[in-house]
């Protein structure tokens, strides 16, 4: 090993280092609000249980989008492909932007978009998890298709080796 940290205050940064070294998929996560139709990008998505069929994953509280978020009673899961960098950028900057891009609508009016795989959820339980929410979602439908996925490592966005 060549860092060894005690997670505090004064080591976050590296603390964060230290997580980066784990790859993850990318997700954009969609939902309505009383504005309208919204997303968000985030790498904290995982599967929870097989039966019932629950997924989760963790909006930052210092998000603007937050509280729309842990409110929603419905909202997708989107797993993004290799080549859909620049949605995911999007929405990483704006969640309110969907003008170019393939949008469908799901249950709640919730935008549905063309990507690797795809969680149409309700809301079962949102629980606190420090600076973020953990929020659990009941899968009422599922779908994908075959292509290689969009990774973030180590602070950037790289594609899966095939």
């Amino acid at each position: 090993m060549d860092k060894s940290i005690t997670p505090g205050p004064d080591t976050a940064r590296d603390f964060r280092a230290a997580l980066g070294r784990f790859a993850t998929g990318v997700t954009v996560i969609t939902t309505r609000d009383a504005t309208g139709p919204l997303g968000i990008t985030a790498n904290s998505f995982a599967s929870l249980s097989i039966d019932p069929p629950l997924v989760l994953w963790s909006p930052a509280r210092s998000s603007k989008r937050f509280t729309s978020f842990v409110e929603a009673r419905h909202f997708a899961i989107h797993v993004m492909a290799a080549d859909q960098y620049d949605l995911c950028a999007n929405f990483a900057r704006d969640g309110r932007t969907f003008d170019g891009f393939d949008v469908g609508e799901g249950a709640g009016g919730t935008p549905l978009l063309d990507c690797l795989a795809r969680f149409d959820c309700t809301a079962h339980a949102v629980h606190e998890g420090g600076d973020h929410a953990i929020v659990v979602g009941r899968v009422v439908s599922a779908s994908w298709r075959e292509g290689t996925p969009l990774l973030f490592y180590n602070g950037i966005y790289a594609e899966a080796p095939e």
